[in-house]
């Protein structure tokens, strides 16, 4: 018997972790691009958005999105650590 998982392409788990990819990288754009007081917060939003791009990339496979959105990964914890930390 086949190993059903839940993050398979086709699948609704896998279209809403695309989804919610997107949406929080759209989001955290604007919340950023306006600078207001909570702009800091668009970090935490691209960082999520970074994570499940990574996710999706690796369940398609597709290394070349893996690496791009795991180095945007690193960059918004730089962004979280310089906005909102320190």
């Amino acid at each position: 018997m086949r190993e059903a998982r839940i993050f398979t392409p086709g699948t609704a788990a896998f279209s809403a972790l695309k989804w919610f990819g997107t949406i929080t990288g759209v989001v955290g754009a604007v919340i950023l691009a306006l600078n207001i007081p909570v702009s800091g917060w668009g970090w935490v939003l691209f960082a999520a958005s970074a994570a499940a791009w990574t996710a999706a990339g690796l369940v398609m496979r597709d290394m070349s999105l893996v690496v791009l959105q795991a180095t945007f990964l690193v960059v918004d914890i730089l962004g979280i650590w310089r906005w909102l930390i320190v």
